[in-house]
């Protein structure tokens, strides 16, 4: 059995062990319980907080792929007394250790003016999670993450979608120090910035680091462009013309992870730029659709359902209902919701796994691979609609 130090070892030099840096070989399977042992204030409203979790059989980690994600399963205190079950993902905010991961959560507060309640489990996290809580985690997973080579990269991070980022970065840096990496990370003004010491701290210490703050909605007296120090600052958001005027023509691979409308905004103009598909790797927060230039992805898209897909017959075995299913629909798990069927579901975003479902007869389609992989002969219903006629085993 390798010792912690030689498992970190494998973890931030993969070349040692490149086999190793497959997680899902040296992962566990289920729960495992944790514990918190830090928890950080990361911004200057500590709106954001760093949980540092260390396993409780004190056993080394595996490695995981920066940009991967944990999934949790909380028991949150209900309303009507007890507690009920909620399970979330949450990115991973640095790079591989041998004995503790991280994640960086953001409270979600209320929308004003709307009843929606403020976020469950952020709000959960931040008032009802301290140092000793115990945890309960699944092993990373996730599509989204850096690749190996020694190709410049663009991380580009919009709001708490920093946090994917903030594990590529700090990865780079360790296990690939000569990599040209820029980061744009866009907020909306200097008090919701994330860990921005360190940041800084970085981009002084590593020349190939180059940090631009994007800052869409500057407070009174921020600074503006070229700010001196390690790092520049921007009144705009991070958009294609910024990275046009401040990116030498070279074959980055561009990583962004934000809001939905950013990258509904920022991916199709990267392709009007010329930036080949495979070039563009994202993330979004919740389920998303993001338009895609290439004819394959439009042909994969339309499988979801366009308007030249016919009525489907859609059956729920254990629930005894037939229904048809029709394009505009969206996915499985809203059109057996709104059918009164009630599924057991989480991130509603193809990362937990909570809502897979097995498939008694016929096929599904998915407009992208989730992020969970579902088991032979099942499906994540929150992110498929019917290729056929289904017969589901809900």
């Amino acid at each position: 059995m390798r010792t912690a130090a030689e498992e970190f070892e494998i973890a931030v030099h993969p070349e040692a062990a490149p086999e190793l840096m497959q997680p899902e070989a040296a992962a566990w399977t289920g729960h495992r319980t944790f514990h918190v042992e830090r928890k950080v204030p990361e911004d200057a409203t500590a709106q954001v907080c760093s949980f540092y979790l260390v396993p409780e059989d004190q056993k080394p980690l595996p490695p995981f792929l920066p940009g991967q994600f944990l999934t949790f399963q909380f028991d949150v205190p209900s309303q009507t007394g007890g507690t009920q079950p909620v399970i979330r993902c949450y990115s991973l905010s640095d790079a591989p250790h041998p004995n503790h991961y991280r994640i960086s959560v953001k409270r979600a507060p209320a929308p004003v003016g709307s009843q929606f309640p403020p976020g469950l489990s952020s709000n959960y996290l931040h008032d009802h999670v301290n140092v000793g809580s115990q945890l309960q985690l699944r092993a990373p997973t996730g599509h989204f993450h850096i690749d190996q080579s020694d190709a410049p990269v663009v991380l580009v991070g919009g709001g708490i979608g920093i946090t994917p980022m903030l594990s590529m970065l700090s990865w780079c840096l360790t296990a690939q120090p000569g990599r040209e990496l820029w980061l744009f990370y866009g907020v909306r003004n200097s008090a919701e910035l994330v860990m921005q010491a360190q940041l800084q701290a970085l981009a002084a210490q590593h020349a190939n680091f180059h940090l631009h703050l994007c800052l869409s909605n500057p407070q009174a007296g921020e600074a503006g462009v070229h700010q001196p120090g390690p790092e520049q600052r921007h009144r705009s958001r991070v958009d294609v013309a910024l990275l046009r005027r401040l990116l030498p023509l070279k074959p980055y691979h561009f990583y962004i992870c934000g809001p939905t409308p950013m990258l509904r905004s920022l991916v199709p103009a990267l392709e009007d730029w010329g930036v080949p598909e495979g070039r563009i790797h994202f993330e979004a927060f919740g389920p998303a659709s993001i338009p895609r230039k290439n004819p394959a992805t439009v042909r994969q898209a339309a499988l979801q359902g366009d308007d030249k897909q016919g009525a489907v017959l859609v059956t729920f075995a254990k629930s005894g209902q037939q229904a048809t299913w029709e394009p505009g629909m969206g996915a499985l798990l809203d059109f057996a919701e709104s059918h009164g069927i009630a599924v057991s579901s989480g991130c509603r975003a193809g990362a937990c796994g909570s809502c897979q479902t097995s498939i008694r007869t016929g096929e599904v389609a998915y407009a992208q691979a989730p992020d969970f992989d579902p088991e032979p002969g099942s499906c994540l219903l929150c992110v498929c609609t019917p290729k056929s006629a289904v017969t589901l085993e809900a």
